[in-house]
């Protein structure tokens, strides 16, 4: 294999590019957690999150691979980190062995990633559509597999536009998720979310929050399809992923919004991550 240089690489790499699926293909998932005080924050979820779509996707999953032993695993990695309050961790779960589209085995290795996490709820957070490509509806949409480009080419877009964040829209334009986690839209008291059936990524963080909402009576909590125009004519929107917890919005286009229930949210989310539960 030669390079761009002229140069002919390593063997070591040319095994990497020929027998890494997750590079070839995108045939990897991956979950993102959040490790503070020692505690994987909200692990079972994850599990379980994580089971489901290896089965899905027809991943061999190794009798090892227990609640236990993976907790283990990412906690032993964080202790050679230096100390911090909080880390974000990445497990990566990947296809081995080669093959084309048809892959040679369903076994399958891991490796996990640990950083520490310093960015912070921002006070001012700014959205707007991202209308070049579409996030297609259906249940392959909800796991996290390591096939991103839509969420890398609206995450680009936003720098460009001097934007926090993007909202994806399905084939349906119907409103999906942003770049980086699930949508929450506030009117009176109907708080709505993209269903599933929308495409969005079966978050973690967006089914605790759907927990703490199911149980204040004063909101009344619908996953359902969101039209964009919808958006505009809100009172709040916030949006939800495992490392933030909850992030309200600012601004939609001219819109601005309040963030007294995201505030609220948040506060309750928090709580659960300490708790644990």
């Amino acid at each position: 294999m030669i390079n761009f240089n002229g140069d002919l690489l390593k063997s070591d790499t040319i095994n990497i590019s020929q027998e890494n699926r997750a590079f070839k293909y995108g045939d990897a998932i991956f979950e993102t957690v959040k490790v503070m005080h020692n505690k994987v924050v909200f692990w079972e979820d994850h599990y379980f999150r994580l089971m489901a779509s290896m089965r899905m996707l027809r991943m061999k999953i190794p009798i090892e691979f227990t609640l236990e032993f993976l907790e283990q695993e990412i906690l032993k990695t964080i202790t050679v980190q230096e100390k911090a309050e909080a880390y974000r961790v990445r497990l990566n779960i990947f296809r081995k062995d080669g093959g084309l589209y048809t892959p040679k085995t369903n076994a399958i290795d891991f490796t996990i990633e640990v950083k520490e996490i310093t960015h912070q709820v921002k006070e001012y957070y700014s959205l707007d559509l991202y209308k070049d490509f579409y996030n297609y509806s259906g249940l392959l949409s909800t796991i996290k597999t390591n096939n991103r480009m839509l969420n890398t080419l609206a995450s680009i877009f936003a720098k460009e536009n001097d934007l926090d964040n993007c909202i994806l829209l399905n084939e349906k334009k119907g409103v999906v998720e942003v770049t980086n986690g699930n949508i929450f839209i506030v009117k009176g008291s109907v708080i709505k979310t993209p269903s599933l059936e929308e495409g969005c990524v079966k978050g973690i963080a967006r089914k605790k929050v759907i927990s703490i909402l199911s149980k204040k009576k004063e909101f009344t909590i619908e996953e359902t399809s969101i039209s964009p125009f919808e958006i505009q004519k809100a009172d709040e929107v916030f949006i939800t992923n495992s490392i933030i917890g909850v992030q309200p919005v600012t601004s939609y286009k001219k819109k601005k919004f309040s963030t007294e229930i995201g505030n609220k949210i948040s506060s309750n989310l928090k709580i659960l991550q300490i708790a644990g539960v």
